[in-house]
């Protein structure tokens, strides 16, 4: 059986994890490593490391490196800045698993192939911002603040083969309470490219209709995992009956 994950996302934004609400407002977490320590801790099934403000500086490849030396076992994605091949090789150098591309599918959709000649399939996610109006899926460019459809060239290279998952954010409802829209998923094209839900994909019996679908791998909860303590735990114990993986706890140390 095909188990499934609970991704938890760490947002960060001037070098600092931060709560975030429609990526529109802030509020100070603390140090994302420390924070990444913890969720490895509790049992996470991956972590994503969401840069959200690194479009023109490129990767933050000090805070990369700064985790990759934690030893951590659960696995890394990392998003953020990534504007070219050589980008997100680095960036698995410095200690991520995985990569998840957003503006490099608009501005260099010819680097995904080399990307995934380096990384293979599995290394690379396509992280998409959407939202339906008159039920048509348009993806946000955060750069500019527009929408715009699913255009031919996004759709070659998600059904190419070189891409392993599509991390679909409904941005709109990113930080708020069980908000995720369900339809997005419904409307998806692709329909054999497994998704990893976020943005308000938080409740338990909302997170048991998505993970109930077959094409989704993951869901990714990031604010309310800061919230108490152990909540990886506590939410993987009210999605029991469901093939996700059994939280774990490896011990209170946190490293500094």
């Amino acid at each position: 059986m095909i188990m499934k994950r609970l991704a938890a996302v760490i947002t960060v934004r001037r070098g600092i994890a931060v709560q975030s609400f429609g990526y529109a407002r802030h509020l100070p977490i603390g140090d994302p490593a420390v924070i990444a320590q913890t969720l490895d801790r509790w049992g996470a099934d991956e972590i994503i490391l969401n840069c959200i403000d690194r479009q023109q500086a490129g990767p933050d490849y000090a805070l990369l490196d700064r985790i990759g030396r934690l030893g951590l076992a659960t696995p890394i994605i990392y998003a953020g800045g990534i504007r070219s091949h050589a980008e997100g090789v680095q960036a698995v150098k410095l200690g991520a698993d995985r990569v998840a591309v957003d503006a490099l599918l608009r501005d260099a959709p010819g680097e995904i192939h080399a990307l995934s000649e380096s990384l293979g399939a599995q290394g690379i996610i396509a992280a998409l911002p959407l939202r339906l109006a008159d039920g048509k899926l348009l993806w946000r460019d955060y750069r500019r603040q527009t929408d715009s459809p699913l255009g031919e060239t996004l759709l070659q290279t998600l059904a190419a083969g070189r891409i392993s998952e599509a991390l679909l954010i409904d941005w709109q409802n990113e930080g708020s309470l069980g908000g995720f829209d369900a339809d997005i998923i419904a409307a998806f094209p692709i329909s054999d490219m497994p998704i990893i839900a976020f943005g308000g994909a938080n409740e338990p019996a909302l997170m048991r209709r998505l993970l109930g679908l077959p094409n989704v791998a993951a869901v990714a909860v990031g604010n309310q995992l800061s919230w108490q303590e152990h909540a990886v735990q506590g939410l993987k114990s009210r999605l029991s009956g469901l093939p996700v993986r059994h939280a774990r706890f490896a011990g209170p140390e946190v490293r500094a």
